[in-house]
């Protein structure tokens, strides 16, 4: 039986190791936490089949400039971190202009049109029907440029893929959350999305079904993986060293740090954002996002949650609250919020690369090394099918897509030795030098 270690017990890992199972492998399962308690907990919660177009940067002068200035809630950046993200944000904003984010938006369309049915899947066989909602969510603009250039949008999405939604005014929104004093302008419906009720339980309902079929789940430190010179990998775990022919790095936003060890440069765009729940007040029937206010109110297990836009901070650097405060007073104007249930703020970080598509496939000079990180804003949607797609490649299956586009080598320039001289050729690797990446 071939067996594999897969490293990181969020969404996108857990649903590897079930799909990896599912095909003959013998998987364990190992993080140094419980399963989903980072950027898997974190999210609002919404499985996104609306989401076919991956977020670019805006381009406007006058949007780059609300976020130069502070006026937007969406990102917030310290001046002082701006040198640990410019590179990857160029590279971001490179694929933004239309013509290479229509590509992008091509590709990672494929994926997310799969996403709901994975899903199922699971939540089926987990038994966890009771944490999930299928009756979409709502977007509640204040100024009508934005809501006719997002009902524009829609109806684009609407052509292109069948994705349903309607539009709603004022009196509708309120009519449909009486909890609302304020309805804005009117705002739309996404008809199809999913809301989960506590992410963290759904994922822990997945890893749960994952040892229920015979996996195994281990504290551990994903700095200790080594490469066995016989072949195949081990890592250090609570209950000592194990080893396997393939091992899988699904670490999110700690993925490019690990890589680096053996000699892989990733670029990664790291996203910070916050939540917070409040209880004691009223609740909403939905997951409302409010454009304007740059974050998303959501009704979950544990109370009312307030998640935040994007915040570009220092790796590791203190907790930045701003945005979160903006956010509770944006939303203290529209619903009647409570008090907060936590002494301290969540934070968790959003790995995005900077073609804002994952990095999903075998890494290029070593043996039985996997990559599967960087999904973004969408880890908790895309987790289950591109579970699915990595444990294919892995078992010589058909793909459920086209994996081209998500290979890791279009982040990588390979050494090629030539007379005296290395020369930097994409997909092909000398043994002797570190992979470099293209400028």
């Amino acid at each position: 039986m071939k067996n594999a270690i897969v490293v990181g017990a969020g969404m996108v890992g857990v649903a590897t190791a079930i799909h990896l199972q599912q095909r003959g492998w013998s998987a364990a399962l190992l993080d140094r936490k419980e399963p989903g308690c980072e950027t898997s907990y974190g999210n609002a919660g919404i499985i996104q089949s609306e989401a076919l177009r991956p977020y670019p940067m805006p381009l406007d002068w006058r949007e780059l400039a609300k976020i130069a200035t502070g006026r937007t809630n969406d990102v917030r950046y310290r001046l002082a971190a701006l040198p640990h993200h410019l590179s990857p944000l160029f590279r971001y904003l490179w694929h933004s202009f239309p013509a290479r984010h229509a590509r992008v938006s091509s590709a990672y369309a494929e994926i997310i049109a799969y996403s709901a049915r994975e899903h199922e899947h699971l939540i089926r066989e987990s038994g966890a029907r009771n944490l999930i909602r299928r009756d979409g969510f709502r977007v509640l603009h204040r100024e009508q440029a934005a809501l006719d250039a997002a009902v524009a949008a829609a109806k684009g999405l609407s052509e292109t893929y069948g994705v349903k939604f309607s539009v709603m005014t004022s009196r509708d929104l309120k009519k449909a959350e009486p909890a609302l004093t304020d309805g804005g302008i009117g705002g739309l419906h996404w008809l199809e999305p999913w809301s989960v009720s506590d992410p963290g339980a759904l994922v822990s309902a997945y890893a749960d079904l994952f040892t229920r079929l015979g996996g195994c789940i281990l504290r551990g430190d994903a700095q200790s993986l080594v490469q066995r010179s016989g072949g195949g990998w081990s890592i250090l775990t609570e209950n000592g060293r194990i080893e396997a022919e393939a091992v899988v790095i699904a670490l999110g936003p700690w993925s490019p740090d690990l890589l680096k060890r053996f000699g892989y440069l990733f670029p990664m765009v790291r996203k910070r954002g916050y939540h917070r729940h409040y209880v004691g007040g009223s609740s909403l029937d939905l997951p409302l996002c409010d454009e304007a206010g740059g974050y998303v109110l959501a009704p979950m297990t544990k109370g009312m949650r307030i998640t935040t836009g994007a915040e570009l901070a220092k790796p590791n650097g203190k907790p930045d609250l701003t945005q979160l405060t903006h956010a509770e007073q944006a939303a203290r104007k529209l619903i009647d919020l409570g008090r907060p249930v936590e002494p301290e703020p969540w934070l968790g970080t959003r790995p995005c690369m900077p073609d804002m598509m994952p990095v999903i496939g075998r890494a290029p000079r070593h043996c039985g090394l996997w990559l599967h990180f960087g999904h973004g804003h969408q880890g908790f949607t895309l987790g289950p099918v591109t579970g699915r797609l990595i444990a294919e490649l892995m078992s010589n299956q058909a793909p459920i897509v086209d994996p081209i586009p998500y290979r890791p080598e279009r982040y990588l320039r390979i050494p090629i030795y030539s007379g005296r001289v290395f020369r930097l050729e994409a997909g092909h690797r000398s043994d002797l030098e570190p992979a470099t990446i293209p400028k």
